[in-house]
């Protein structure tokens, strides 16, 4: 009696618990018995037949090859394969003396009519899988250009059924704003990020804390400010789902990553880390503790800018400030100007000036395809610049519903204006986070000369005309977020 192996296979794991594979090894035994072949081995697999690789299919096929077998019985010919690749595998093996029979059809593979229709059904099941991958891929196109994201929720969101915008994760979303918060202050690396978050009980979807390269992924991925991007073929759509953090914070947390925003050190957690630069070379300062004290230093020996004490640069800052801070009379004449702003023609002009930034960078978005077209820029260029004006129409977007909405109410300008008129007492009762950050918004150009530190502040401090003020309230993210919660205090 002849011996021979069969072979059945389903696609899925949920395929695989109906009755699929029971029925294909029924039908097969049954067809065994009718031709007196021995069934000595079982192969069972449940992988596409779209690609190869399929490792069971490959080590039955290794033995046949050796001799183990006369036979291999199949329930179909799409059960075999679904690509031409291994459909001639398959095919070669009568040459080396094995019969292949399948016992769902009545081929007589032996036979010339017998394998050119085996061979025309293995080509029409190669084109249905080409089919159904077209198919699938205009249905996941039609989904993204609605703005649904049509695949698992990254961390942070929960997926809503099909066809439905991913929610954020009451547990898990505000979890993942302080990723964006806590790296956007420069306090974090992405290790000391990755176990502060690992403390506070971020978790994965399999339930553990988030590794280094997940930390990394979420504050890569555009789709907690809003926007989908396929990295496979970087296309970036606009996204119908709730953010999780701002653009002007993803944007941000993308500049220090880029290293923008200046060195962070975090290892000992200084207070300036990052912030002060030797004005002679332009390299960070780092700070080190020696002696119970801090001090900021110059890493190059040549440099005539050698070392500041951390005493020092903040008696300075808060010298800064005294001399920086709004009067009284200042104070009263901006809130008047600010209540007029909000009702008349300077409101309209700065939300005209928006339009117009946000019309150009709409205008700069359509550009980019014609210069791919053109030759003037590869793929990849096309792509990073699309994900960055996307980004940038984000943020700009946020500006304007900001200064559209002008939800500020006369006691919270009141309450700000009196912070700003004692920026040197605020400074001092800060949490050092706070005071990185409003050092950091302060003063624009923030170096040491001679050991003597050098603050340029921006406009909006040296300035008392409310034209200055006004982009700082709708449009500086981070400072407004801060002074906007000292004021709840």
């Amino acid at each position: 009696m002849k011996t021979g192996f069969g072979y059945i296979r389903v696609s899925t794991q949920k395929q695989g618990e109906g009755v699929s594979l029971d029925a294909q090894r029924d039908a097969i035994a049954e067809f065994a018995a009718s031709r007196q072949i021995t069934i000595v081995a079982w192969f069972a697999e449940m992988e596409t037949a779209a690609k190869g690789g399929r490792p069971v299919f490959n080590d039955m096929l290794r033995q046949l090859r050796r001799g183990k077998a006369d036979a291999l019985i199949m329930h179909k010919i799409d059960r075999s394969a679904r690509n031409m690749t291994d459909w001639s595998r398959v095919s070669e093996l009568p040459t080396r003396g094995v019969e292949i029979h399948f016992a769902g059809e009545g081929l007589d593979y032996s036979s010339r009519g017998g394998r050119l229709a085996a061979n025309l059904q293995a080509v029409i099941a190669e084109d249905y899988i080409f089919n159904l991958r077209e198919e699938t891929i205009k249905g996941l196109r039609g989904r993204l250009k609605q703005g649904l994201y049509p695949f698992r929720a990254p961390i942070g969101y929960r997926d809503n059924g099909r066809g439905q915008p991913k929610a954020p994760c009451p547990e898990k979303a505000p979890l993942v704003r302080q990723v964006f918060e806590l790296y956007a202050s420069g306090r974090y690396s992405i290790p000391t990020l990755q176990a502060e978050m690992a403390r506070r009980g971020l978790r994965n979807h399999a339930g553990k804390p988030v590794s280094k390269h997940g930390i990394e992924t979420i504050l890569n991925n555009p789709f907690y400010c809003g926007l989908i991007e396929i990295k496979r073929t970087g296309d970036t759509y606009d996204g119908v789902h709730e953010p999780i953090t701002s653009a002007q914070t993803f944007r941000q947390v993308q500049e220090i990553k880029r290293g923008k925003a200046g060195k962070k050190v975090t290892r000992h957690n200084h207070l300036y880390r990052g912030l002060f630069r030797c004005a002679g070379c332009q390299t960070s300062m780092i700070p080190e503790r020696q002696k119970g004290h801090v001090y900021y230093r110059c890493q190059r020996p040549d440099c005539p800018t050698n070392t500041v004490r951390e005493d020092r640069l903040e008696a300075e800052i808060v010298a800064a400030y005294k001399r920086l801070q709004l009067a009284p009379d200042d104070a009263a004449d901006l809130l008047r100007d600010w209540q007029a702003w909000l009702d008349k023609d300077q409101r309209r002009e700065h939300l005209q000036s928006i339009d117009l930034r946000i019309a150009q960078t709409t205008e700069r978005l359509a550009r980019l395809t014609d210069l791919l077209l053109d030759g003037a820029l590869d793929r990849r260029e096309h792509d990073d610049r699309k994900r960055q004006l996307k980004i940038d129409l984000a943020a700009l977007q946020e500006a304007r519903a900001s200064a559209a909405q002008s939800d500020l109410s006369d006691a919270l300008l009141e309450k700000f204006l009196e912070l700003i008129t004692s920026l040197a007492e605020l400074h001092i009762r800060l949490e050092p986070d706070e005071k990185r950050c409003l050092v950091e918004n302060s003063f624009s150009n923030r170096t040491v000369s001679a050991n003597r530190p050098v603050l340029e502040p921006y406009s909006w401090l040296t300035s008392r005309d409310f034209a200055e003020l006004t982009p700082l309230v709708t449009q500086n993210g981070p400072l407004l977020e801060l002074l906007s919660r000292l004021t709840m205090r």
